[in-house]
């Protein structure tokens, strides 16, 4: 017999060995020798009180065992000589969209423009250590896309839209700890991402597949609204059945060449913002009512705050405890800010995405002349300012919390996990009002819901402006776009997925719908 049950344990319990064995047993009233194993199905932190406790859903399995045979079998097969699928991306869209023509018999042809994932380290390390952005392979562009050097967020709440379990499971297949099984929050790691989207690449190729790294596509062949071949960079074609566009929301290039060949595109609401960073010592306190260290059980704190400020929301947006700030530019002259942390989450610092919604018809008028690339604009336009405010290069425009709030300079910065560096702005003149205005209204908001927040002993940077996509690319109930035949607009790119997860449910289902109609 199996019994599912929940259970509460206190940190104090959770350090005795067969704790779980034993809580189970008390409260099914029955002998600790009648289970003979119990597996822990969620796991999550409760510390809204000083006593903290840890949740589990777990199954208790009565005098019987669990069954082996794994409830996802990935059953890949040869696919080199059958009918063929190009993707454009790499990323979680693109790689899912791939791994699935896979498993419905079609073969994969994957157009990357950035470098493969060991490749791509040397770039990401002339951006930190010499500010020179590569423009095809960055923190934004590469292969696994935006997802591999970042947190490796799992959660998602778009639970209709896909089986979730599928792509973790299947995460856990090519390398990722079965613990993102558990946890309520998952995530992997910019350190075993890597791996991870190695391991993807290596099956797409195994089973017969094929990625082109270094194949930016510059030119869509269209005849008589029909997607009929892809030219690249080098001016090499290939002639497709069927497209599906996973480029990511960084790709502008692309928007522009839909723009330019009159392919319908929409403008669409977004947010933009700092990023903000505190001594991850002063979040744990915070949130788990400490002085000096947490527990050793605990992980680094986390938070999720929002908060309406004159109609628009302000929140946190990808929080990375325990992690550090990169720059994630895709061209020179610009200025971006990310977040990422480790699979420990054991660096000193906190950071955060502190975002305003920008309402794309309302807040930016001066644009309407761009038509629906207007919040493209606003966007590269606040880019270039942070960079030309950090210095022009890849050093950041920064200032103290409190200072931002109060309207001062600061004389100094704090310390910080952004490697290229800091230079000291007036951030709170330099953001348009439409953002520094409700940024300095939450940021005291939440000092109110987080006592300790709101400290000049955190710093703001700028500019987080790469949230989502400040365009869609329109496509019919059938995932295909409205006007060109062949063409499947997919993922963070084409505005239908907001993370890792829900990208990839996004690139499974463009596949099917591609394949559909072939």
């Amino acid at each position: 017999m199996i019994q599912n049950i929940q259970l509460r344990v206190s940190i104090k319990e959770e350090k005795l060995e067969g704790i779980l064995v034993f809580k189970c047993a008390q409260q099914l009233g029955i002998s600790k020798n009648e289970i003979t194993a119990v597996k822990v199905l969620r796991k999550s932190i409760d510390a809204r009180k000083s006593l903290i406790f840890f949740n589990y859903k777990v199954a208790v399995y009565i005098q019987e065992k669990p069954s082996e045979t794994p409830e996802y079998i990935f059953d890949y097969k040869d696919v080199s000589k059958s009918k063929e699928v190009h993707i454009i991306g790499f990323g979680p869209a693109g790689m899912y969209a791939a791994l699935r023509c896979i498993e419905l018999g079609f073969k994969p042809i994957v157009l990357e423009r950035g470098k493969n994932v060991r490749d791509r380290r040397r770039d990401l390390r002339a951006i930190n250590q010499f500010h020179i952005v590569d423009e095809d392979s960055n923190y934004c562009f590469g292969e696994g896309g935006a997802g591999t050097y970042s947190d490796g967020k799992l959660y998602t709440r778009s639970l209709k839209r896909g089986d979730v379990r599928k792509i973790f499971e299947n995460l856990v297949y090519h390398g990722a700890t079965d613990q993102i099984l558990v946890d309520a929050h998952p995530h992997i790691g910019t350190n075993k991402l890597p791996k991870v989207v190695k391991n993807i690449r290596e099956t797409i190729l195994k089973y017969g597949g094929e990625i082109h790294f270094e194949s930016r596509v510059t030119d869509f062949i269209i005849k008589q609204n029909k997607l009929v071949g892809l030219k690249l960079l080098n001016d090499k074609e290939f002639h497709v059945n069927a497209v599906i566009l996973a480029t990511g929301h960084s790709a502008r290039d692309i928007y522009y060449l839909l723009h330019k060949k009159a392919i319908s595109l929409v403008a669409k609401s977004f947010a933009m913002g700092v990023r903000v960073e505190h001594p991850q010592e002063i979040i744990d306190s915070i949130q788990y009512h400490c002085k000096g260290k947490r527990d050793e059980l605990l992980p680094a704190a986390s938070y999720s705050l929002v908060q309406q400020v004159n109609d628009r929301g302000v929140y946190s947006f990808c929080m990375c405890p325990g992690g550090f700030i990169v720059p994630a530019a895709t061209a020179n002259g610009e200025v971006v800010v990310n977040g990422m942390s480790p699979s420990k989450r054991n660096n000193l610092f906190a950071n955060s995405g502190m975002v305003v919604e920008i309402n794309v018809d309302k807040d930016i008028a001066n644009y309407e002349k761009f038509g629906v690339l207007k919040g493209l604009e606003f966007q590269k336009n606040i880019e270039k300012m942070a960079f030309e405010a950090g210095g022009k290069t890849q050093t950041a425009p920064g200032q103290r919390l409190a200072d931002f709030v109060e309207g001062r300079l600061s004389k100094n910065l704090n310390p910080t996990s952004y490697q290229p560096g800091l230079n000291s702005a007036p951030l709170h003149t330099l953001l348009p009002n439409l953002i520094g205005n409700r940024l300095r209204t939450g940021f005291k908001a939440f000092g109110q819901k987080m006592h300790g927040f709101y400290t000049n002993e955190a710093n703001i940077i700028g500019v987080e402006s790469r949230t989502s996509s400040p365009v869609k690319i329109p496509r019919t109930e059938q995932l295909e776009h409205p006007e060109i035949e062949g063409l499947y607009p997919c993922g963070e790119g084409g505005g239908y997925a907001g993370g890792i997860i829900s990208a990839a449910m996004d690139g499974e289902r463009c596949a099917e719908a591609a394949i559909k109609n072939l």
